[in-house]
């Protein structure tokens, strides 16, 4: 079972280093977040933000994501990011989606900054568009919304600090599945 995880993991990682690399891709993927419903108003009220452009998954049985991304404060890059998941549970299938997590106040900034953050299974990400088996919580539950990328309505708010919310990008995964999301943190510059 180990081996099937490491090969699927694997294989969305060299998927993903396959992608084109856009020296803009984050300002591209923020932009794009800014102009989908709700999570757009968040840039105004949050102290900052963690943003990740493509984020992996896939999973038979056992399952696993991956993506890079970098954390700013109050518009400014402050650094990078990466973040992993392992689930366990009914799954098939493999996607790609965009993540970003807003950190409502300092204290929820620092507390994902301080190294090696983890979101438990009871976290979950509103996904913000409309596309068939395209679930982006950590729960495995989704909480959809109807509308493309530019006027889809959504539910979102803070939870202890923090909002994430996703775009699905491509893909098809059935998923019931519990997991969560770990993030790793490195200030730029240090």
């Amino acid at each position: 079972m180990r081996q099937h995880l490491k090969l699927i993991i694997a294989f969305f990682l060299f998927a993903l280093s396959a992608l084109p690399a856009w020296a803009d891709e984050y300002a591209d993927t923020v932009s794009i977040f800014k102009n989908a419903g709700e999570s757009g108003t968040f840039f105004q009220k949050s102290r900052g933000y963690a943003i990740f452009p493509t984020v992996g998954k896939g999973g038979v049985g056992v399952g696993g994501a991956y993506g890079k991304g970098r954390v700013y404060e109050q518009g400014k890059h402050i650094g990078d990011t990466s973040v992993s998941q392992l689930s366990v549970g009914f799954q098939l299938g493999g996607q790609a989606y965009s993540q970003i997590i807003f950190f409502e106040d300092e204290r929820a900034l620092k507390e994902f900054t301080s190294g090696n953050f983890e979101f438990g299974a009871e976290a979950s990400a509103v996904a913000i568009t409309a596309a068939a088996g395209a679930k982006a919580s950590t729960t495995g539950s989704s909480a959809g919304a109807s509308g493309g990328k530019k006027d889809a309505a959504t539910a979102g708010k803070y939870h202890k600090g923090m909002a994430t919310f996703t775009v699905a990008k491509g893909g098809l995964m059935y998923e019931a599945s519990v997991s969560g999301q770990k993030f790793t943190y490195k200030a730029v510059g240090r």
